[in-house]
This record gives C-alpha cells, sequence and structure tokens, in this order.
C-alpha cells in the first residue's frame, strides 16, 4: 500500500518531467493492485500518458475500462482533468 500511496501523489516526481512514459509508469504501478481506487489511480495516469503520446497508455487504459465501472470511469477522467489543470 505505501508503493502505491507514494505513485499516486497528486503531481509527478520531483524534476517536472512529465513526458508520457513517466505518466506511463505511474499508472503501471497503480495497476498492481485491484482495488477501485487503484483503478481510477491507474486509468487516470494511463489517460494524461495517453494525452502526451504514449500508445502503450492508450491501449491498458482501455483494458483497464473494461473492468471498471462507469462511476470509476468518471471520477478517473475527473481526476485526470483536474491534475491536467494544476500541471
Amino acid at each position: 500500500m505505501a508503493r502505491f500511496e507514494a505513485q499516486s501523489a497528486n503531481h509527478a516526481p520531483v524534476g517536472g518531467a512529465y513526458d508520457g512514459d513517466m505518466l506511463y509508469r505511474l499508472g503501471l504501478a497503480c495497476a498492481d493492485t485491484s482495488t477501485p481506487s487503484a483503478r481510477i489511480e491507474a486509468h487516470k495516469w494511463f489517460n494524461i500518458a495517453a494525452m502526451r503520446g504514449n500508445a502503450e497508455a492508450a491501449l491498458l487504459r482501455r483494458e483497464l475500462a473494461a473492468e471498471m465501472t462507469p462511476a470509476e470511469i468518471a471520477g478517473a477522467q475527473r481526476a485526470a482533468r483536474e491534475w491536467l489543470t494544476l500541471h
């Protein structure tokens, strides 16, 4: 759980490099657990990574969405929008 909490912060690691690959890795770290909150967080990072050009993130986001409820997907999309407004 500590690993998930460290990776799910609302900001990227120090250094400010918000590239698609780094955000994709955050999604992978969150996807390691199967709790609803972890799925939401992983979807959020995959969504942002896909917007930053990571094609693999777009694929995993679709696969993950197939396992999520509509409310979870909406929460992930909302979290991604909030993160993007701050960064």
